[in-house]
C-alpha cells in the first residue's frame, strides 16, 4: 500500500492510497519539483528545475536540463526506475518533461508528462 501524493483523504476519510506505478510517478514528480535544499533532513534530494523555467529558452539550455533531470532521477529513484528518454521544451514561462522509464521490480516500460509555470507551483 502506498500513500498517494499530494497527501490527501480519501472518501472514507482515511489516508488516500495508490497503485504502485502511480506511486513511482508521484516520486518522480517530487524529484522533478523540489529544489535541492528545500527538505531538511535530505538537502541532497530533487533537480532545481523550477529555476529553468526563468533562464533564456535555447537548444544549449534544454540539453542541460535534460541531463540535470536525468541525474537527478538516476541519483534519487535508481532503486526503482531505469531512465530511457528525457525530453524537456520550456515555452515562455511553461516547463513540460516527459520522462520515458522502466519500472525495475515490473519491467513495465511507463511514460510520464509533467508541467508547470512560473504561477502555477
Amino acid at each position: 500500500m502506498n500513500i498517494d501524493f499530494p497527501f490527501r483523504f480519501d472518501g472514507r476519510g482515511r489516508t488516500a492510497t495508490t497503485t504502485g506505478n502511480d506511486h513511482i510517478r508521484d516520486l518522480i514528480e517530487q524529484v522533478l519539483f523540489t529544489s535541492p535544499g528545500e527538505r531538511v533532513n535530505r538537502p541532497e534530494f530533487g533537480s532545481g528545475l523550477m529555476q529553468v523555467v526563468f533562464a533564456p529558452n535555447s537548444t544549449e539550455m534544454a540539453a542541460a536540463t535534460q541531463f540535470l533531470v536525468q541525474g537527478a532521477l538516476q541519483q534519487n529513484l535508481a532503486s526503482l526506475i531505469e531512465v530511457n528518454k528525457v525530453e524537456v521544451s520550456a515555452v515562455d514561462s511553461t516547463l513540460t518533461v516527459t520522462i520515458e522509464y522502466v519500472v525495475r521490480q515490473t519491467g513495465q516500460q511507463q511514460v510520464a508528462t509533467f508541467t508547470r509555470g512560473s504561477l502555477s507551483q
